[in-house]
């Protein structure tokens, strides 16, 4: 009683009371809708990969009964993961992928910082050219440029010194050499990768560029005064200061080139990596007799959908909180 009777005694106290409960509420409501915000965003994120795992371990008779789709009645993932790591040549597509995309990949990590350092750190008469094509480059999608680099690889002759050697000694005298559905077809990987034409290298350059613009000039005049050239201050003083856009740019390469599947099935015959095996199982299903009518076609799919990711997702994991640091520090927005 004493307390209403304060209450009403003195308005003020009234109010502000009703303010901070007001406040509370608020603040609460607020919360709670955050989270239901990124509960929905986490559950869209995440149920393909749940569904693809789910699906994968199931076997023939679960399938039959539908109203248990998160816990099948009945699994077989050893028949599953058997199968879909005979249809997809899992071993020897991954051997593939290493030696040809994660190489190239690596290449490319290396020769885009040293291509976007020139352009963060020099000034001379074609920059902004150059820096017009750079933006093209990300701009023109590889499907536009496929068929020219077929043509070009097909014959590789720089500069048509080889052309004018073979109409010199005659047709029979053939030395141009071809980089697609060979042995050494992996060079149509690498040397893209070599002169920072690699996949999506533009835009790899891009946050180079970006990232060695922050880097403080104090340190590369201290270099140049103690006597050091470009290349000595580069891997002397950019290099070590530059682990956090390097976690950037390697995780970006790697997912890249470990899901490309439109260059390779491009340059390549057989041993396809994995990106393009995956893309083949259907066909090897078929073949074997399971078509989209067969209820254990879908789990053996689903099985190499997940031996596919299941690489990237560790290597994801390792990297993750490096990852997620360097885009902060890095300066990519958009």
């Amino acid at each position: 009683m004493d307390f209403i009777k304060k209450l009403l005694e003195n308005p003020a106290l009234n109010i502000r009371r009703r303010k901070r409960m007001l406040n509370t509420a608020w603040g609460i409501a607020s919360y709670v809708f955050k989270i239901l915000i990124l509960l929905a965003i986490g559950y869209i994120v995440i149920y393909p990969l749940f569904y693809m795992i789910v699906t994968s371990l199931r076997d023939k008779q679960s399938f039959y009964a539908s109203a248990r789709v998160w816990i099948p009645s009945s699994i077989d993932p050893v028949f599953n993961y058997t199968m879909a790591i005979e249809a997809t040549n899992f071993f020897n597509a991954l051997k593939s992928t290493l030696t040809r995309e994660i190489i190239a990949a690596v290449i490319e990590i290396v020769t885009c910082s040293i291509v976007a350092y020139g352009f963060a750190r020099f000034k001379f008469k074609l920059k902004p050219v150059l820096m017009a094509g750079l933006f093209l480059t990300i701009l023109i999608p590889e499907t536009m440029i496929i068929i020219p680099r077929m043509v070009t690889y097909s014959n590789v002759d720089f500069f048509g010194i080889l052309g004018g050697i073979e109409k010199l000694f005659g047709n029979s005298f053939d030395i141009t050499p071809s980089l697609v559905a060979n042995e050494v077809n992996f060079l149509a990987f690498w040397l893209p990768s070599l002169f920072a034409m690699g996949l999506r290298s533009g835009i790899l350059i891009y946050i180079y560029i970006q990232f060695f613009k922050g880097l403080p000039y104090e340190l590369e005049e201290a270099s140049w005064v103690d006597g050091a050239g470009p290349i000595r201050t580069f891997v002397s003083i950019a290099l070590p200061s530059s682990s956090v856009v390097f976690t950037t740019v390697t995780v970006f390469s790697v997912i890249w080139h470990w899901n490309d599947s439109l260059l390779a099935s491009m340059y390549m015959k057989d041993n396809y990596p994995l990106a393009v095996q995956l893309e083949r199982i259907q066909t090897y299903l078929t073949a074997r007799g399971y078509t989209y009518h067969n209820r254990d076609t879908m789990a053996i799919m689903m099985a190499g959908c997940v031996l596919f990711i299941i690489p990237m997702l560790i290597f994801y994991m390792i990297l993750q909180r490096r990852f997620i640091e360097s885009i902060d520090r890095v300066g990519i927005t958009g």
